[in-house]
């Protein structure tokens, strides 16, 4: 693949991968779950923590095995080709589920501007599918060039925002409407499905190491392009939630499905939340254009290792593998048809978070199996920083199977499901 991507693509593809659609609507779900501003600030705290020192262990496996496809490299080289092709496709799933939710989002803003064109939701989700999958075909340059100027200016907009919400509040923390105790089994349960959709908003944190093979410099631009990332969305996350809750109370936001345009109405008046809803579409088309590119990378990376079709390898002139561009747009094509956004976000969070924690486990791995491997970055704190994000992950996958029991089973028989379909890929690879 051609090396054309810089610093400024890595952050701008961490930030407009990772602030979207989650920040604008899970707020009102999770006000509804704990009812406690507190425990609200800490649930988004902890899960910034959480992709913080994940941040950590993926900039050395990023460094060492700089290759288009992310966690599925490291994991496959750690523990073999079954545990590779399992968290490849499961990563693949993940990543190719939020151009779906994204553009159907897109489609509910506009038509909270146009009210007319309700009947026609579906036909704008598709229109919109399409319209950024020809925009990709077309190029890395295209791509890159939107993401950078998109991310900027969210950030931009949130900053705006935020600013203007603790004006209107007057930084008074609204008086906590109910405190119940938090070891109530009802508080559990509602702090660990906060927390599932919290890690889902914080989910593309990691979005520069699936463009590692077209970095210029990955050595130096992925571990830079993380943290800065990391931190930035971190922090926005943060201080929204905080000035989204001066505005209105947790109990006036709970269960609400559009938090920003609820608190804009209050700020800015009637005008104002119009002009808020234009935003967030602009944030969601460029989180949808970083989504776009992510997928086609991880089934190219599966189609190099004979686990897809091997024209899923085929890279047009402007550097895009086509192939696995069109091959992903026809899911997305798919799940448009047949998902709600909370049955999408909730089951991509949860696979998430089994790649991601393969992929630490697989740091200690390589550690030991292959030390002489060259690492541009070493990660800080090892084993230590390592052993606590496995031990955090395997803490977030006990809660996510207790609080979301239908998405655990789902997942255990894809992957009782994978292994007949790998040993079948394998017979037809030796076979060639």
């Amino acid at each position: 693949m051609k090396k054309s991507l810089g610093l400024s693509f890595g952050i701008a593809i961490l930030i407009g991968g990772t602030i979207g659609v989650g920040i604008l609507r899970t707020p009102g779900a999770i006000a509804g779950l704990l009812d406690n501003y507190w425990l609200i600030i800490a649930c988004w705290f902890i899960g910034g923590l959480y992709i913080l020192i994940g941040a950590n262990s993926y900039a050395e496996l990023a460094t060492m095995l700089p290759k288009a496809g992310g966690s599925y490299n490291y994991i496959k080289r750690a523990f073999g080709d079954y545990a590779g092709f399992l968290s490849g496709w499961f990563d693949y799933i993940t990543n190719a589920i939020p151009p779906a939710f994204y553009c159907i989002v897109i489609s509910e803003y506009l038509v909270i501007l146009f009210p007319t064109l309700e009947s026609q939701m579906t036909v704008i989700s598709i229109s919109f599918l399409v319209a950024f999958t020809l925009l990709h075909a077309s190029g890395v340059k295209s791509g890159s060039i939107i993401q950078q100027l998109t991310s900027l200016i969210k950030v931009l907009f949130f900053v705006a925002l935020i600013v203007a919400c603790f004006r209107y509040s007057g930084l008074k923390f609204n008086p906590i409407e109910k405190d119940t105790p938090f070891f109530e089994m009802g508080i559990v349960f509602g702090f660990f499905k906060s927390l599932q959709l919290i890690i889902g908003t914080y989910n593309g944190w990691h979005s520069v190491c699936f463009f590692a093979e077209e970095d210029e410099n990955p050595g130096k631009n992925i571990p830079k392009s993380l943290y800065t990332g990391a931190i930035i969305v971190i922090v926005i996350y943060i201080l929204i939630n905080m000035a989204f809750f001066q505005v209105l109370p947790v109990s006036a936001l709970a269960n609400s499905p559009l938090v920003a345009a609820d608190v804009a109405k209050v700020v800015f008046g009637n005008s104002g939340s119009v002009i808020v809803t234009v935003i967030a579409i602009f944030s969601l088309i460029s989180i949808l254009n970083a989504y776009m590119m992510i997928p086609a990378r991880i089934l190219f990376g599966l189609s190099r290792d004979g686990f897809f079709i091997q024209k899923g390898t085929k890279i047009n002139k402007g550097g895009t593998p086509i192939v696995a561009l069109m091959v992903s747009s026809l899911f997305g094509l798919l799940l448009i048809s047949i998902g709600s956004f909370e049955i999408l976000f909730s089951f991509a969070t949860f696979m998430s978070v089994i790649v991601w924690g393969l992929a630490y486990c697989s740091l200690i791995k390589l550690r030991l199996k292959e030390p002489n491997l060259p690492r541009p970055y070493l990660s800080w704190g090892y084993p230590w920083s390592t052993i606590l994000v496995i031990a955090a992950t395997l803490a977030l996958l006990a809660g996510f199977a207790f609080s979301d029991t239908k998405n655990f089973v789902i997942i255990l028989i894809i992957s009782f499901l994978s292994y007949p379909v790998f040993l079948l890929l394998n017979r037809r690879n030796k076979g060639e």
